[in-house]
Order: C-alpha cells, then sequence, then structure tokens
C-alpha cells in the first residue's frame, strides 16, 4: 500500500528545534558533569565529618577517583555520541542506509523483509560503534578500580547470546508493530501500543525463568540461617515470592546488590553472591526489607504504569508524525514513495525523541528518590535502621559511590539519594 502523508510539519522548524534541543542538552550535560568533577575532587582528600569513624580515607579518595573517571569517560562517549546522531540524521546516515537496503532487499524478497532488515542492520551498525567504548569501559575502566572480572572470551559469549536473545524477541514484536503499522488503519498506534504492553508483560515472566539464567547461574539459597531470617522477614511484610535465589555475579563483576523479578508465578528474590560476600545476616535482612518497601509502597506496579502511560503518548505521537512528510524530511530522510516507510519512521523517533526526552530526567530522579526514602522508612520499621546504614556503607565502599557529589549533578540524575541525605534520614 502507498504511503498517505500530511504535510503540515515544518522540516525547518522541527530541524531547528532539535539541534537547539541538542546543544542545550551537550552544554546541560556537560556543565554538571564539570561541576560534577570539580566538587569531587575539591572534597577528596577528606572523609566528610559524618563518616570519619566508618569510612577509610582510602576508600573515599578511591570513590572519588572512579567517580571522575567515569565523569570524564562520559563527557568523551557523550561528545561520541552525539556526532554519531548526527551522521545518522542530519548528514543523512539513515537515509543512505535506506537507499542501500532498498535496492538490496525490496524488490526481491518484498516490503517485511526490507524494513526488518534496516532495523537489524541499523542495530548491528549501532552496536559496532559502541563497541570500542564498551569495551573500554569494561576492559580499561572498570579493570583499573578493580570491578571488572569477567573474561574477554565470557564477554563475547554473552554478545553472542544477548544477539540470538535479542534476534529470537525482538525480531518478531517488530514485525508485528510493523504489520500493525500497515494494516491497522489510522489508529494502528493504539494497537501496537497494546502489543508492545503485553510483550513487556511476557518478558516480566519470561526474563526470570528462560532469559536471565542463560546468562547467569542461579542458585537456591543455601544458607538455612539467612534463609530462615529472609522468610520471616517476607512473611511479616504479607509478600510470597517463588523461590530465594543466589546469582554469580563474581563472574563479571565486584559490584553488590538484590533486586525482585518477575510477576505472578515467575516473581523471585535474587541476591548477588557479591552482595552476601559482604553483608551479615542482619544487613541482609535490612536490605532485602528495603526492597521489599518498594513492594509494600507499590513503586513497581506504579513504574509500570506510568512507563505504559508514557509509552501510549510516545505511540500516539509516532502516529501523528509518520504521516508527516517534514518529520522525515528535517533530518535528512526522504521518505519512500512506493515502499512502507514504518520502519523508517520507528528508527527516526527513536533517534530523536531522547534528545528531547532528556530535559524530564530530573523529575524521574525526584519521583526515584522520594520512593527510595519511602523504602528505606519501611525497612527501618521491619528491620534494623542501624543494620540498613552499615549495609548502605559497605555497598557504597564496594561500589566506589562518592560520598561528596555534586548537590545540583545529584539533584539533576541521583535515582537515590546522596548517601549523607539516607543516611540521616535512617538514622532518624
Amino acid at each position: 500500500m502507498q504511503p498517505t502523508f500530511l504535510p503540515t510539519l515544518s522540516p525547518a522548524a522541527l530541524s531547528i528545534a532539535f539541534v537547539i534541543a541538542l546543544l542545550l542538552s551537550l552544554a546541560l550535560r556537560l556543565w554538571l558533569a564539570t561541576r560534577q568533577i570539580r566538587h569531587v575532587m575539591a572534597h577528596r582528600e577528606a572523609v566528610p565529618a559524618a563518616f570519619a569513624a566508618t569510612v577509610p580515607l582510602a576508600a573515599h579518595q578511591k570513590a572519588a577517583d572512579y567517580t571522575v573517571a567515569r565523569s570524564r569517560f562520559g563527557i568523551l562517549n557523550m561528545a561520541f555520541g552525539a556526532a554519531v546522531l548526527i551522521a545518522w540524521t542530519l548528514l543523512g546516515g539513515l537515509d543512505a542506509l535506506n537507499l542501500a537496503l532498498q535496492d538490496a532487499l525490496l524488490a526481491r524478497f518484498g516490503a517485511m523483509a526490507y524494513q526488518l532488515g534496516l532495523l537489524v542492520a541499523f542495530t548491528l551498525i549501532g552496536a559496532l560503534i559502541e563497541l570500542p567504548w564498551e569495551l573500554y569501559n569494561t576492559f580499561r575502566l572498570e579493570q583499573r578500580f578493580g570491578f571488572n572480572r569477567t573474561t574477554l572470551k565470557l564477554y563475547v559469549l554473552d554478545a553472542l547470546k544477548g544477539a540470538l536473545v535479542g534476534a529470537l524477541i525482538g525480531l518478531p514484536i517488530a514485525a508485528l508493530i510493523l504489520w500493525l503499522m500497515g494494516a491497522a488503519g489510522a489508529a494502528w498506534w493504539l494497537w501496537a501500543w497494546g502489543a508492545w504492553v503485553g510483550f513487556n508483560l511476557l518478558i516480566m515472566v519470561l526474563y526470570p525463568t528462560v532469559i536471565a539464567p542463560l546468562f547467569n547461574k542461579f542458585e537456591p539459597l543455601a544458607d538455612a540461617g539467612l534463609r530462615e531470617r529472609v522468610e520471616a522477614l517476607m512473611a511479616r511484610c504479607g509478600f510470597a515470592a517463588k523461590g530465594l535465589f543466589v546469582m554469580d555475579r563474581s563472574r563479571r563483576s565486584a559490584h553488590g546488590n538484590a533486586y525482585f523479578t518477575g510477576i505472578g508465578a515467575a516473581k523471585r528474590v535474587v541476591f548477588f553472591d557479591t552482595l552476601l560476600a559482604r553483608l551479615n545476616g542482619p544487613e541482609v535482612e535490612a536490605v532485602l526489607a528495603h526492597e521489599l518497601g518498594h513492594f509494600k509502597h507499590k513503586h513497581v506496579l506504579k513504574r509500570m504504569l506510568s512507563l505504559f502511560a508514557l509509552s501510549l503518548l510516545a505511540f500516539g505521537l509516532l502516529g501523528w508524525l509518520s504521516r508527516q512528510t517534514g518529520f522525515y524530511l528535517a533530518f535528512s530522510v526522504q521518505p519512500n514513495m512506493a515502499a512502507p516507510n514504518d520502519a523508517l519512521a520507528l528508527l527516526l523517533f527513536m533517534l530523536v525523541l531522547p534528545v528531547f526526552g532528556f530535559f524530564f530526567t530530573p523529575l524521574s530522579a525526584l519521583i526515584s528518590r522520594k520512593h527510595e526514602f519511602q523504602a528505606d522508612a519501611y525497612a527501618c520499621a521491619q528491620a534494623s535502621g542501624a543494620d540498613l546504614a552499615a549495609a548502605l556503607l559497605k555497598l557504597h565502599e564496594d561500589n566506589a559511590g562518592t560520598l561528596t557529589p555534586d548537590p545540583v549533578y545529584a539533584r539533576f540524575y541521583y535515582s537515590h539519594p546522596p548517601a549523607s541525605e539516607r543516611l540521616a534520614a535512617i538514622l532518624k
């Protein structure tokens, strides 16, 4: 079916808005990153008074150096990412890829194969472009500070398995959405949104039982004393899980954590082995009580519903933009006149939307920090606040989290409250 366009969007206006938003976001990110670097380095030589008795100076300085190194790496990666984004859009990279694949696939294999080929080619090229940065982050930056434990062989195996799982899961949902875009009429975006929601709910069931075990080993929690303590806590909190598992995180990283995953019959509690190696029983109980606080306050449900609501708006916006010739022309893409533009619209939307969405980061971070305070308060009521504070300090030290972030940077980005604010609230 030949595309129908609504020529009501000015390409020049959209291009200008995109460039302004991109430049503003880059300037803001650079300003925040340099503030963070200066603030952390200015406080590197002394542990804050509130932590002087519990945090060694060497650990504090390691956290400062790690934070600064990651920030500087982030600045370079940000500049590179902006250059790649401009190359894909304003400089015509996506248009060139589209034309090449049309010639190679459209007449021979049909419209769906051509569109899926465009999505796959874009994904593979993007992965190759990002590969040097990921390798440096894993094998140089994380290695330098003692966090990386993965080998090159394990990294390659993870990448191959990830690509296979991505293809098996991603191609069917992509094909379904592309088909709906072409066959469901003007309201295709509503049907596509429903399919996307169903897909995400399915993944929440499949991830803990099918997908995650492809990458990590999950063993039942063997420590009988700890298991009894954890089960008693969950019974007090009214939380039912289908199992307590330990994940072999130490094969890849020294970072520690615990989390809930899955829904319904697939719900389970997972502890990193690195976490259990560092914390004692009461501290593990306190950390789990914090996670149960998220469950008790329905934070996961609220975030999921918020995500679905925002995605509905995004699909609606995409439904309108995909029929605007100006949407394509604004980013140096010539829309197809005798072939579907659905894959082109999806890719352009995924490239452009984050530039504008970046400015909502502080709101998302603010809501997340509020949830963390609520979960901490719940943990203090169900377990020991002193044990929670001790556990957080250990995890902060093990993960090399800085105790002295720049306040403006923290307000903009941090999904968790800074340690000083969080511990002060716990100790109340």
